[in-house]
């Protein structure tokens, strides 16, 4: 029975997670210490009082519990509330520091049990399954050289953790990692428990939330620590990984793995709604990029030219390393090496003055080529000089690091919203005698468009007077064509378009880098373009054009010169978060799907190869769940070797805040884009997916009737929101530079994505990550025969429906109806509540039943007991953070005593205790 294989697991797991739960006892009993130095002994047994009463009452959900529980929570002296809820909220973060220090022990025990015990998921595991399946040398050459995985730092807001707190984070998970040292003395251990006591000291006396709201550069500096401390040197060393790994399963062939694993970020370039982000700014977010590129070489170099130290006379060195070198000395020279990396650190910093100074320097590297060109030179000759070894381990990390990290370290996007850049040619049209444009038709904007592109004259004169909007969109182009000068072309090379609705959204940015010089057409009919134009595709109604919308954009005259400047290459952004919000989980999750395969057929007959952009957010709502389950569920043909994805909020320090967390995350993802490449659908299998994919659409359909009906049909939907949730509260969070709101408005449509499925994540909802779902599983399977057996065959065979299914799960998991109906009762009409609510719980438990009938299982997550056991141990530490915000929201809506600053303790508490919650 089922139950007997999840009871075995559960065994092997409890002995497993020994050591996790040593670590959490440790930390816990420090906490406790802690509380009662800073608070006193009666704080700390109000803090017991109340856990206890949360495990009494999710053991035993009775009324009268639940009475009891909130008569323990109002109990609690108003001078001693911030104290207790405050201690709930860093436990959640010491637990999460543990939890990912025992991910990293994990990992380890598995390399360490050798090659048979190669763990799922990673670049061993999947290259000898690869071989098994019989992927040759040859194949698998060809299959690395296609392989892209780009990965993309957003600084959407819902990350509630300062950098302050998360750099102590850091410093805890390196005291925690020194316990499992078997040679640590019982000296060394009390010290390391001193030290770790520091830190939950100085966590307790740090402010939790942000005093201040982040600016933009502060969002580019939080992105850039990540790159700075952590991806620097994992990048580098996960390209090495993938080298040894294939040596040793295909030891009959040599591989020379490309540079396929890079970051991008938007922090800084993203301004679709954000009136901080200037061209300024964006100049001064690459300069940032710039000056941490040559630090970090700096030091590389500098410790390069400590450690080759051979003597000329003893190892020898190439005519061509020595010949590099200006060298003046009355000796001979006799350690070249030395001499070179001094050279090089020589030319590094006058590359850098060469940009903070006005005379600037005239021996400098002019592109990351010249760079890594002198590097080529020191690996050639340490090669010839019997200095494999050497070269292995000092200088190919260099190498990799200058390939992939350039002079910008991360590619930067900018994006801007359609409605801009239709402005901005309206205005340049009217000052160049040409009319309006805004008023035009579709076709005739793209008539004009067209027109104007293969006109080589400007539109405007440069010294003609525009309005401020006008003005900052011409002069962002103008900074990129700056920026790829200075910096290297990979700096800037994509420009996404919000809400794009027809080619003309395209066209006209092409325009503005045609008056920028981004663009030009020469008269032989060749183009030259330096920049991607990229189409959001974010709501639902969008998405279902977008096939049409590609076609006739690939039949544009000009713009299909643009892309043989580019390569035939068109990258293409799908939107997961404003198409939640617009048609519910299951419709957005499938018009997705089926665009994609739309899409890609489009592309095909035209000859032009796709890059499909996901912007995922951290929250099932928004595309949320393991990187490597949404990137096995795309259609196979959308794959193709290639994925770029946004890494956005919390998720951004939750996987790459840690190097061996970002190793086993990064490996994960390429191992999932490996293992993708090879799923090619037989005929049968084509025909099996149409059938299901009938089905999908039935379904689609009746799910987004329902989401639309519930929440833009329904008088009672917009005041339930606004009141059972703490939307307003969370606008106050200092999440993140951007506004909340795209206009001053309190409708759906108005509201970002971020806050609205942030908001349903804090009063246990969930309700964007599950709506509808189980009312059109129903209405099928009434009417039609074995469409339940259907179902658990669609599960078990089509990766596209059981990632749909397995992130239900977890929403479902998440989600709990007895705290949701507390923040229901904040509701000044509870009459509306009862009905509202009524209709939520009825959908929960129906969607409930449906997915148990699909997986099989007796309960939610049971194929995942380890995250099952995780939410139901953090469950009652999670409910007083809950409870306690609901007190507070009605205390502080009323205009009584509650503190504003405690509802935002509360916020980040449930945030570090649910995670993915944006």
């Amino acid at each position: 029975m089922k139950v007997g294989v999840g009871d075995k697991e559960r065994e092997t797991t409890a002995v497993r997670d020994a050591a996790l739960r040593r670590d959490i006892r440790i930390l816990g009993n420090l906490l406790g210490n802690v509380l009662v130095s800073q608070c006193g002994e009666h704080v700390l047994q109000l803090v017991e009082t109340v856990r206890q009463s949360a495990k009494e009452l999710r053991a035993q959900p009775t009324a009268e519990n639940r009475t009891l529980f909130w008569e323990t929570i109002r109990a609690i002296p108003d001078e001693h509330r911030t104290h207790v809820i405050h201690a709930f909220a860093l436990y959640f973060q010491l637990v999460n520091i543990a939890e990912q220090n025992h991910r990293i022990r994990r990992k380890r025990e598995y390399e360490r049990s050798g090659q048979d015990g190669a763990q799922q998921g990673s670049l061993r595991s999947v290259i000898r399954e690869m071989r098994e399946k019989g992927v040759d040398a040859a194949e698998m050459t060809s299959l690395i050289h296609q392989l892209g995985v780009e990965l993309v730092l957003t600084a959407h807001p819902t990350e509630a953790m300062r950098r302050t707190v998360l750099e102590k984070h850091r410093e805890i998970a390196r005291l925690l990692e020194a316990f499992d040292d078997p040679w640590l003395t019982s000296r060394e251990s009390r010290s390391m428990e001193k030290q770790l006591r520091a830190e939950i000291v100085s966590l307790w006396q740090t402010r939790a939330v942000r005093k201040e709201r982040l600016t933009v550069l502060d969002e580019v500096r939080n992105g850039l620590y990540f790159l700075d401390e952590i991806l620097f040197d994992v990048l580098p060393g996960l390209h090495l990984e993938l080298e040894e790994q294939l040596r040793d399963v295909y030891p009959e062939a040599t591989f020379e793995v490309p540079g396929f694993l890079r970051f991008g970020s938007w922090m800084g370039g993203d301004r679709d709604g954000n009136p901080n982000v200037t061209a300024d700014l964006t100049f001064q977010t690459l300069i940032l990029h710039f000056d941490l590129a040559m630090r970090k070489y700096e030091a590389a170099v500098h410790k390069l030219g400590q450690d080759l130290s051979q003597s000329c006379e003893i190892a020898g060195a190439s005519v061509d390393l020595i010949s590099s070198l200006d060298w003046r000395g009355p000796e001979p020279l006799d350690e070249p090496y030395r001499e070179k990396a001094t050279q090089i650190l020589r030319r590094l910093r006058g590359t850098q003055n060469r940009f903070h100074s006005e005379g600037g320097d005239p021996d400098y590297y002019a592109t990351p080529t010249d760079f890594l060109a002198d590097i080529r030179l020191i690996e050639q000759s340490l090669l010839a000089h019997k200095g494999e070894e050497i070269v292995d381990v000092k200088v190919r990390p260099l190498l990799r690091q200058i390939e992939l990290f350039g002079f910008h370290m991360a590619t930067l996007d900018i994006r801007q919203h359609s409605e801009v850049h239709e402005n901005a040619l309206d205005e340049l049209c009217r000052l160049g005698q040409l009319g309006p444009y805004r008023d035009l038709s579709e076709s005739e904007k793209i008539a004009r468009l067209t027109v104007l592109l293969q006109d080589p004259r400007p539109l405007v004169s440069p010294y003609a007077e525009l309005s401020e909007s006008t003005r900052e969109a011409t002069a962002l182009c103008r900074t990129i064509r700056k920026a790829q000068d200075w910096f290297g072309t990979a700096c800037i090379q994509n420009y996404l378009i919000s809400m794009t609705q027809g080619v003309s959204d395209l066209l006209e940015v092409l325009l503005l880098a045609k008056e920028a010089g981004l663009f030009t057409l020469r008269p032989d009919g060749t183009a030259d373009s330096r920049l991607h134009i990229v189409p959001l595709l974010e709501t639902i109604e969008d998405l279902r054009a977008a096939p049409r919308i590609i076609s006739e954009l690939f039949a544009n005259p000009v713009y299909r010169q643009h892309l043989a400047a580019r390569g035939h290459l068109q990258e293409i952004m799908l939107g997961y978060s404003d198409s939640n919000k617009d048609g519910g989980y299951l419709t957005a999750n499938w018009e997705l799907y089926k665009s994609q395969k739309k899409i890609y057929e489009v592309a095909r007959r035209h000859g032009v190869a796709l890059k499909f952009f996901h912007g995922r957010g951290g929250a099932l709502g928004r595309g949320g769940g393991p990187v490597e389950r949404s990137i096995l569920a795309q259609p196979p043909e959308a794959l193709q070797g290639k994925v770029k994805i946004t890494e956005q909020g919390e998720v951004i320090s939750q996987r790459y805040s840690h190097a061996g967390i970002a190793t086993r995350s990064l490996e994960k993802a390429v191992s999932a884009v490996l293992l993708g490449s090879l799923n090619v659908q037989t005929d049968k299998m084509k025909e099996t997916e149409i059938y299901w994919s009938a089905i999908l659409e039935q379904l689609s359909q009746d799910s987004f009737r329902t989401y639309q009906d519930f929440v833009y049909r329904n008088d009672d939907f917009l005041p339930y929101f606004h009141q059972a949730t703490p939307i307003a509260e969370v606008g106050q969070l200092n999440l993140g530079s951007r506004p909340a709101k795209r206009r001053a408005s309190d409708r759906i449509q108005d509201l970002r994505a971020i806050p609205w499925v942030f908001s349903w994540t804090q009063n246990r909802h969930l309700l964007p990550a599950w709506f509808g779902f189980g009312t059109a599983v129903q209405h099928y399977i009434r009417h039609t025969p074995d469409a339940a057996e259907e179902f658990r065959r669609m599960y078990r065979h089509w990766p596209f429906f059981r990632a749909l299914v397995d992130n239900l799960q977890m929403a479902l998991a998440k989600a709990d109806m007895l705290i949701a109906g507390e923040y229901a009762g904040l509701l000044e009409d509870q009459e509306l509540a009862r009905r509202v609510f009524a209709r939520i719980e009825d959908e929960y438990a129906r969607t409930r039943q449906i997915v148990l009938m699909i997986t099989g299982e007796e309960d939610i997550l049971a194929g995942s007991p380890v995250i099952q056991e995780s939410i139901r141990l953090r469950n009652p530490y999670v409910d007083p953070l809950s409870y306690f915000q609901v007190l507070l929201l009605e205390e502080t809506r009323k205009g009584e005593a509650g503190d504003l600053q405690d509802v935002l303790l509360t916020i980040n508490g449930i945030a570090s205790g649910l995670r993915n919650t944006g």
